[in-house]
């Protein structure tokens, strides 16, 4: 029988057999939600980010979203010195407005607006058009993905994902397995993981190994240790946590055969979330270390 190491222990944490597609979103885009999605029928929140302004502009000032069908306006967060208005006019607007000078974001300063409410209960994708406002001239993130492969958006509209039920909206990304040698039998996975609503990683299965963890390399005395991290791995709300050679990382035990580079490994990955609801999202990780992306081109 396989074994898995577990480190949320006292709960039964279901398989899963959906895959998490991450949103997929252009690298040039400075307006976006963060990656991994919302359940189906679950309270959200939309966290719009801006992470430049506008071409040629100094610095922004506005931000106005429209809601899409499929997302009911629970309330929103205004970031000190901005002011927020929720607009019902038709499908309903909400505009957040920088009303103290020293709250406009500056060069490539990044700002955040939380938009609060709760996602259809029908798995699909909702686009939000925003219009990005600045001290010259404005950008209005408005476009979608048609039905050609390969298609690059200039000025793609921030995207939300909704996933059905049991897929974690886990957004698991640049994963990658060290290749073995014949005769080796543990290997490591590295990865960035990151949840928009915040969760913990429970437990990890690969039908290629007998035991699976987490593990953390640190230096104790003046020696390295790689130690178990014991009772889940917490994954902070819209931020993104690397898992890397150095420092937390995946173990896989008990190889059942060689993992050459070129290979790949499945893997399925467990969640809990704040309230308790058990989540997947099942990957497959290449083996051997991926070639550098190239750099993002800026979209004006």
């Amino acid at each position: 029988m396989r074994r898995t190491t577990r480190f949320f222990y006292g709960r039964t944490v279901g398989a899963g057999v959906c895959l998490a597609i991450a949103a997929a979103c252009t690298a040039s885009a400075s307006v976006r939600l963060p990656l991994g999605g919302a359940t189906a029928g679950s309270e959200h929140d939309a966290a719009f980010q801006i992470e430049r302004p506008c071409g040629t502009a100094r610095f922004t000032t506005s931000l106005t979203v429209r809601i899409p069908p499929g997302f009911e306006v629970l309330g929103a967060e205004a970031p000190k010195g901005w002011r927020v208005d929720i607009l019902r006019i038709g499908r309903g607007k909400v505009r957040w407005t920088a009303v103290a000078p020293e709250a406009v974001l500056v060069g490539n300063e990044r700002g955040e607006f939380v938009l609060r409410g709760r996602v259809m209960r029908t798995p699909g994708t909702l686009y939000f058009h925003a219009l990005q406002g600045c001290d010259i001239g404005s950008i209005e993130w408005s476009e979608v993905p048609g039905n050609v492969a390969g298609e690059k958006l200039v000025r793609p509209a921030p995207r939300l994902d909704v996933l059905p039920a049991g897929v974690a909206p886990v957004d698991i990304r640049d994963g990658w397995v060290r290749p073995t040698v014949p005769g080796q039998h543990t290997t490591a996975a590295y990865m960035k993981l990151s949840a928009p609503m915040g969760s913990r990683l429970v437990g990890i299965d690969s039908p290629v190994a007998g035991e699976t963890g987490i593990y953390i390399v640190r230096i104790e005395g003046d020696t390295l240790q790689r130690r178990p991290v014991e009772g889940g791995f917490p994954l902070p709300a819209r931020r993104s946590i690397e898992l890397r050679p150095g420092s937390y990382h995946v173990m896989l035990f008990d190889l059942k055969k060689p993992l050459p580079a070129g290979s790949s490994v499945p893997m399925t990955f467990h969640f809990v979330d704040a309230k308790g609801t058990s989540t997947s999202a099942q990957v497959v990780l290449p083996v051997g270390m991926p070639a550098p992306k190239p750099a993002p081109r800026r979209s004006s």
